[in-house]
């Protein structure tokens, strides 16, 4: 790939970044552990000046790999990182049979979300992941009971992004554009901090990581990011093939997103 298409993409994402900082009072930033927070956390950082002026939310329910808890303490001190943690307790969830990382998540964030009245939360989910999230916009409203009203969004067209002044808060989605691949180009010409779980160990590793109960390693011999990238210019498996959300039924991811999971 091309730097002239990454640096495109990465324009895009710092604008979005920026525009969301001039829009909204109060901004977090939402973190995994995974690659695309990751790599959203290094463009928070160049898009304002080596230092993100936001918190920084890890929605934590125990049971994360060793490795997640690591990279965050990492990054926390290297980038001075202001970490919030919200306690996310499994109990059983109506909506999904995935009671570790499904609406039980969203509880914890909207109780954290309510005390720190913060009215924008950046996310680094992309279209390509998933076909309930390619209907997402850059900046999505969510109403006063955390409803997402999928059907019946605010246009975004040359560049204009509205803003519902009625809204609880507002999702932010910098790097909607961009692919998996995309994302790997931006880890490796920046050299961002990632989790050595994406790398292959005993001939497996992850592309997709959540926590340790519904996150499964897929078979890879990549052990670079340079074999990573080659791997994805071949695979046609997807890439969210280990995680156990993605393997529900589209009408229950919907009402996941619709009710506010991220």
């Amino acid at each position: 790939m091309q730097n002239g298409y990454l640096d495109l993409l990465t324009e895009k994402s710092i604008f979005i970044l920026r525009e969301a900082k001039s829009k909204f009072n109060n901004l977090a930033v939402l973190w995994s552990g995974g690659k695309d927070s990751t790599a959203l956390l290094a463009l928070c950082r160049e898009a304002f000046f080596n230092r993100i002026p936001f918190p920084v939310i890890h929605i934590d329910n125990g049971i994360d790999f060793p490795e997640t808890y690591a990279l965050r303490n990492q990054l926390a001190n290297a980038w001075s990182l202001k970490i919030l943690v919200a306690k996310s307790i499994i109990k059983n969830d109506k909506i999904s049979s995935i009671s570790c990382c499904g609406a039980n998540k969203t509880d914890a964030l909207r109780e954290l979300m309510k005390k720190e009245k913060f009215d924008g939360l950046i996310l680094g989910i992309r279209r390509d992941e998933h076909g309930i999230r390619a209907k997402e916009r850059m900046f999505s409203p969510r109403d006063k009971k955390w409803k997402w009203d999928y059907k019946n969004q605010p246009m975004e067209i040359w560049g204009h992004h509205s803003i519902d002044e009625k809204a609880d808060h507002h999702r932010i989605h910098p790097i909607l554009h961009w692919r998996e691949i995309d994302v790997w180009q931006y880890i490796y010409k920046n050299d961002v901090p990632i989790s050595p779980l994406y790398f292959s160990r005993n001939g497996e590793r992850f592309r997709s990581l959540g926590c340790t109960r519904c996150t499964v390693a897929v078979k890879s011999g990549a052990r670079t990011i340079h074999e990573i990238l080659k791997e994805l210019g071949h695979s046609r498996l997807s890439e969210r093939m280990g995680r156990a959300q993605d393997k529900e039924e589209q009408a229950v991811m919907e009402r996941l997103r619709a009710l506010g999971y991220m």
